[in-house]
């Protein structure tokens, strides 16, 4: 039999961080965070991380390992989730990934392609064409070469036509061919994934309550210092720190600032749900306003076994 790996997902505020602790008690399992900004030190309170409390009852992984001064990327991620799913499987425990990264997910269920298909001088060229050109001429120009992709990028999708075609013309090959190469963990362990999901309106609300114990906690703070160093690219996405930045200039006040910070984070967990929507290996946990973590933990449970 192949040992299980087991994904809990879902948009932000749903609820995963709680009940992922209980299914991992239920399940013997160690949590791997599956957040792309958890993965930086000193951003806590921003990224919502499990508290040294919850960490102290499960051991997590891939959480404050980095500086937020340093790029991390999914490559990186996936060569460490990689390592951490085996060092799991050895003490005889399950490997429980948590978060709502929806990529950091496919690339380690999915796979990657290893050919070297990046070339600026190629993409540059390309994004000449579409200012000369426009994007329905390479959108044309993906359809001759690569139809299994076109017919699954938007034609207004610019940067993932312009992927495919980058791809194609640094490698000879298709994205579609190359993607199909891939290896993921499905070759090697049974993978079972469950996305939290609720009613829009109460997942509003959990958002807006959430982003004010944030401020009651100290974010405030810990953006200051954070914007202090001299953040990466990845780091600098985190929703408050574009929010709060405003505030600390003059441009509004805290009460805009927490206005902005909610606003930014329904907008995120909407693009989330998108992601995950279309992944039909997805069992979907519809949760009510009134549910526990422990009942979420045990119907997730019911369905692993």
């Amino acid at each position: 039999m192949k040992a299980k790996v087991i994904f809990m997902v879902g948009p932000t505020a749903a609820g995963k961080t709680e009940a992922s602790i209980r299914l991992a008690q239920k399940i013997n399992a160690e949590i791997i965070s599956c957040d792309s900004m958890q993965v930086y030190k000193g951003m806590d309170i921003i990224t919502s991380k499990p508290s040294p409390a919850m960490r102290k009852k499960i051991r997590h992984h891939l959480v404050s390992i980095v500086s937020p001064a340093a790029e991390y990327n999914v490559s990186t991620y996936r060569r460490e989730a990689l390592k951490k799913i085996k060092g799991i499987l050895e003490k005889g425990k399950t490997p429980l990934f948590v978060g709502g990264t929806g990529l950091y997910m496919s690339i380690l269920i999915d796979g990657i392609f290893k050919a070297k298909a990046q070339n600026k001088k190629i993409r540059q060229c390309l994004y000449s064409e579409l200012e000369k050109f426009g994007r329905e001429h390479l959108y044309e120009k993906l359809k001759n070469v690569d139809p299994e992709a076109a017919a699954k990028i938007h034609p207004n999708d610019s940067r993932r036509i312009i992927r495919a075609l980058e791809v194609f013309e640094s490698t000879g090959k298709t994205i579609t061919s190359l993607k199909k190469q891939r290896k993921g963990l499905g070759e090697k362990y049974e993978i079972a994934v469950f996305c939290l999901n609720m009613e829009r309106q109460e997942l509003r609300h959990r958002i807006k309550r959430r982003a004010n114990k944030m401020f009651s906690r100290g974010l405030t703070a810990e953006v200051k210092k954070l914007l202090r160093l001299k953040l990466s690219k990845t780091a600098s996405q985190a929703i408050g720190i574009k929010e709060l930045r405003g505030y600390f200039d003059g441009l509004y006040d805290l009460e805009k600032a927490k206005e902005l910070i909610a606003q930014s984070t329904c907008q995120y967990a909407k693009r989330q749900l998108t992601w995950f929507r279309k992944d039909k290996r997805i069992q979907w946990i519809e949760i009510g306003s009134k549910e526990t973590s422990q009942s979420i933990a045990k119907r997730i449970k019911e369905k692993i076994n």
